[in-house]
């Protein structure tokens, strides 16, 4: 048997997939429906950051013509926690919050929640506009690699 630090340094070399929506909710399939939902995807151009996995990789593919999802980097790990990271409590509540910490706990397994931190990020429309209706790289859907930094960059 694996002990769960070993299972956790496993998940973590593997790096964060960062997934965000693209596509809105209109005439979105039910299961596809369910899958952002479980995907904490709920509206259009919101942001989750998810340890890769099996299961999680299932659920890209399922959703990956209406998400653009890559691995993120530190640097931009970092500005979307300074910029766009909410309280638990909510937006009234400032709340000091050292990104560098956050950012060093998420590469390491663990969750937002536990730095009382929302699980998503709420972002902009990217600006210059995206290609929403194409794929990677002609357009943004499905996977961007490590292009999706770019496209993060440009929805702060």
């Amino acid at each position: 048997m694996e002990t769960t630090k070993e299972i956790r340094t496993k998940k973590t070399e593997d790096g964060l997939i960062v997934v965000i929506r693209i596509a809105g909710m209109v005439k979105v399939k039910k299961d596809i429906a369910e899958t952002l939902n479980k995907l904490r995807l709920r509206r259009k151009y919101s942001c989750v950051i998810i340890n890769k996995n099996k299961s999680v990789l299932g659920m890209l593919q399922k959703v990956k013509y209406y998400v653009a999802y890559g691995y993120i980097n530190k640097e931009t790990l970092m500005k979307l926690i300074k910029e766009r990271a909410e309280s638990i409590e909510g937006r009234k509540k400032e709340i000091k919050i050292d990104e560098k910490k956050v950012a060093e706990g998420l590469f390491n397994g663990k969750k937002l929640q536990e730095f009382k931190l929302k699980p998503f990020f709420r972002l902009h429309p990217p600006r210059k506009g995206i290609k929403s209706k194409l794929q990677y790289p002609k357009g943004v859907l499905g996977d961007n690699k490590e292009d999706i930094n770019k496209l993060i960059e440009r929805m702060l």
